[in-house]
């Protein structure tokens, strides 16, 4: 069997390592912690040396809230927002991004973003334009979507840690929420998403929004029934879809993941013969206490080989 790439939602990843693990458990030798570069890198080892990729991307976020989407629903992870207009992110995590983004630089793991898009949508342009086979792997439902049976694309869900991945194909998401994965962010859209301040259609929740869907087969779909006096809608959703028109209109837009984001040149391939700068990673395993986790990442890439 042909080896996967492994596209990784690393801001998934920093965010799960530095919340599952203590502050007081990763240390610098100055006292700052690096329990989220600490965890990631072990998050990585651990996936490597499970998955066996041959190629590895490590997307970011350029923009966390693009503005394309914002001024479509300008809700849009606005309950995120600091005072200042920026990201909310724990003080002490912050500092460990330019580490992770140094580590993986010296390991030769390339991290790749675009400008005016989340990591969502490297990671929606990579599953689609990489060969396959793809794994994706984040703790992101609405990566759901972009789950594809026939190339094949797998997201390894992280919701209960690395360790225990959901290996979700199209049966996984049919069985969770009963539509296909390909009907996943038109599903989203209705439903809704609080933890992206995505308000859906009021009163209309998980289960209706899965028998619409299982029904009408698309949102577009939906929307076109609204007008056919026969197309069976219980009058009270009728009504709610009608009054939700406007949201509805734009809100796929800010669901689906982007295919098409023009990403910078750069070579996915594992670093089989070794880290692309030893000295840099020696360096920084020394003044970050990280002598351990770089060690089983180094590990873990020769044990692909």
């Amino acid at each position: 069997m042909d080896r996967p790439i492994l596209l990784i939602d690393t801001p998934s990843l920093y965010f799960r390592a530095y919340f599952g693990i203590p502050e007081s458990a990763a240390k610098a030798p100055d006292g700052s912690p690096v329990n989220a570069v600490r965890g990631l890198l072990d998050m990585l080892s651990t996936l490597i040396r499970t998955r066996k990729p041959d190629r590895l991307v490590c997307a970011f976020d350029h923009d966390w809230r693009p503005a394309w989407r914002v001024a479509l629903i300008d809700t849009y992870k606005k309950h995120r927002l600091t005072p200042s207009g920026g990201e909310e992110v724990p003080d002490n995590l912050s500092p460990q991004v330019p580490i992770i983004l140094a580590a993986l630089a010296a390991l030769g793991i390339p991290c790749v973003g675009a400008s005016d898009y989340e990591a969502d949508d490297v990671l929606g342009t990579l599953a689609t334009t990489q060969p396959g086979p793809v794994e994706v792997v984040s703790g992101d439902r609405d990566l759901f979507q972009l789950i594809d049976d026939d190339k094949p694309v797998r997201l390894l869900y992280c919701g209960k840690g690395i360790a225990n991945l959901d290996i979700c194909d199209n049966a996984f998401v049919q069985a969770k929420y009963g539509v296909a994965a390909s009907q996943y962010a038109d599903f989203a859209a209705l439903r809704g998403d609080p933890s992206d301040g995505l308000p859906g259609v009021p009163g209309v929740g998980e289960k209706t929004a899965a028998r619409l869907i299982a029904r009408y087969g698309s949102l577009a779909d939906i929307i076109a029934a609204l007008d056919d006096p026969a197309s069976g809608f219980a009058p009270g959703v009728k009504t709610k879809l009608v009054a939700a028109a406007d949201y509805l209109a734009v809100a796929p837009k800010v669901v689906e993941v982007a295919r098409d984001v023009k990403l910078p040149t750069f070579d996915c391939t594992l670093p089989l013969a070794g880290p692309k700068d030893a000295d840099a990673l020696l360096k920084l395993a020394e003044a970050y206490n990280l002598a351990g986790p770089t060690r089983r990442i180094v590990d873990a890439i020769a044990g692909v080989a």
